[in-house]
């Protein structure tokens, strides 16, 4: 069999399966309306929480830097891809997560397999949320330390297995702050305490917490009001912008400098991006009005779809995961949502378990009320078209 021919009957099994993807074309800047594919449609499916992707102050710092600087860094942070904005940037990501420094990476995936393959050793065990980021799942994969999974978000479960693993040099608790497709929150002051008790490090992917919890949108730190040994988290969500970045101790962040291989051997982001971050990140501070609508919308989505008889998972995060099932069933409803002008893909395996595919709806604060009044009565109307509510 040619080479194609093998690739080609790979990926007719994976249409059999209900598992094909396709890109889709956005033909406008991020707004609760897009252009897609040339159609216009109601977007629920935007990582943007805060409407800050498209928000003018960033867009002017970015241009600003872009003449000074150009479009692209032209080498690693080590060579010559370090600027004062990329220095700026990290002064005031520490500062926002109330840590000593922080380093930025080309994304959050990027940070993680940083922190994952770089810090435990061999003899080091990892343990692992059930439902962690792929990022994360990855970074464990390719550490020299042994992981241990336990159950989501049961810290019954994870004290046993804590208990169970005296003998290893040393442990790390990996989580993420907000689970990207169950929008549950990691009760991270629980894990803290265990963390303190049996002698573990903690290490939070804050990518989906970042801008959204705590009074000043500093996270799941702030939420709990504790402090991790290590914060992950990405610019690419609701700070707006693009990259990740570690925060923590400066020796933390000294060592990943000489230490992380996705941090030596990335080319930076441009300068011009660390602007509109830079800037990004103090808007947040001053965003008590936008989370404060961000929850309201998500209570009103969430309440009207329990209503109505579905299956809604997650806590009061922008993420609201609407139980399917069947990957062509919930492959049906997202077409279904598309002849409305509501784009929500379908979330399938391996993204999720098998059986637990989703419609999974993200909301911003810059949905109003007319907009999730519309996604609701086209949830009722397609889930009684398709007998999945009565």
């Amino acid at each position: 069999m040619s080479f194609d021919g093998w690739l080609s009957a790979r990926l007719n099994e994976t249409k059999k399966a209900g598992l094909y993807r396709h890109l889709r074309t956005m033909n406008s800047a991020p707004h609760p309306e897009m252009y897609i594919d040339g159609k216009k449609q109601m977007i629920f499916s935007s990582n943007n929480y805060l409407g800050l992707a498209n928000e003018k102050q960033l867009i002017y710092a970015a241009e600003t830097i872009l003449h000074q600087f150009g479009v692209g860094s032209s080498g690693s942070r080590l060579t010559t891809g370090n600027t004062e904005w990329h220095e700026k940037l990290e002064e005031r990501i520490a500062s926002f997560k109330q840590t000593e420094a922080a380093l930025l990476f080309s994304s959050g995936y990027l940070a993680n397999i940083a922190v994952l393959t770089s810090l435990p050793e061999k003899g080091d065990v990892l343990f692992s949320d059930q439902l962690n980021h792929a990022s994360i799942i990855d970074g464990c994969q390719l550490s020299k330390a042994d992981t241990v999974v336990y159950n989501h978000i049961d810290m019954t479960d994870l004290e046993e297995k804590l208990k169970a693993t005296k003998s290893y040099e040393r442990r790390f608790i990996v989580t993420d702050g907000v689970f990207s497709m169950d929008g549950t929150i990691t009760p991270l002051d629980k894990i803290m305490s265990l963390a303190k008790y049996y002698r573990a490090y903690v290490i939070v992917d804050d990518a989906h917490a970042t801008g959204v919890l705590g009074e000043h949108g500093r996270g799941t730190s702030e939420h709990f009001n504790v402090l991790p040994d290590v914060v992950v988290g990405t610019l690419s969500k609701a700070v707006g912008t693009e990259g990740g970045f570690v925060s923590g101790t400066r020796v933390l962040i000294d060592f990943l400098l000489n230490h992380a291989r996705t941090f030596i051997f990335q080319t930076s982001i441009p300068p011009s991006s660390c602007a509109a971050s830079y800037v990004a990140l103090g808007l947040i501070l001053d965003s008590e009005q936008k989370r404060k609508h961000l929850v309201l919308n998500v209570n009103q989505i969430k309440t009207g779809l329990i209503e109505m008889g579905y299956k809604v998972r997650g806590n009061d995060t922008p993420i609201i995961p609407v139980i399917i099932g069947d990957s062509q069933n919930a492959v049906l409803f997202a077409e279904k949502l598309q002849e409305k002008s509501i784009y929500a893909p379908a979330i399938r395996p391996p993204t999720v378990p098998k059986g637990e595919s989703r419609i999974r709806l993200t909301v911003t604060s810059e949905h109003n009320s007319k907009e999730i009044d519309y996604l609701l009565e086209s949830f009722k109307l397609i889930g009684k078209e398709l007998n999945m509510i009565r």
